[in-house]
């Protein structure tokens, strides 16, 4: 499945599809340690965060546009759903930094692109997919204001 994604992306997905097998839930797994803290203005402040339904474990989503007209996005999931921690880190890392055009641009096929249909569980694939349909979402809310 080739689709049109931002450069971040792309390269994530690419280095997906360079692997196979437990590899690919292996790369999946080191997002999982890649997932950021939240920064200080947001730790004190969990009403601003959104959960993520579809995800079985405690997944919040929150996205910011700054001043230059760039999207952030903060999650929080935790340590014991690391495939679920994965799926946020590698959509916060893909998506944070681009313009909010950008971001609403990606496919929601995404998440299937990564080609571990096979390896989990399609609970958690649709939990990825719901966090992106909750930053889209949340990125068209915030750039009407």
């Amino acid at each position: 499945m080739t689709l049109s994604l931002p450069p971040k992306l792309a390269e994530i997905r690419d280095d997906f599809e360079a692997l196979t097998g437990n590899d690919r839930i292996q790369l999946l797994l080191e997002f999982a340690l890649e997932l950021p803290e939240l920064p200080q203005r947001y730790q004190d402040h969990p009403e601003l965060f959104e959960r993520v339904e579809e995800c079985q474990s405690p997944v919040y989503i929150f996205v910011e546009i700054d001043p230059e007209a760039h999207v952030q996005v903060f999650a929080t999931a935790p340590e014991q759903a690391p495939t679920t921690r994965g799926f946020a880190s590698i959509l916060a890392s893909g998506l944070s930094g681009l313009s909010p055009e950008d971001v609403l641009e990606v496919s929601d096929d995404f998440p299937s692109s990564l080609g571990l249909a096979a390896l989990i569980s399609p609970l958690r694939l649709r939990g990825m997919s719901g966090m992106l349909r909750r930053i889209k979402r949340q990125v068209v809310e915030k750039s009407t204001r």
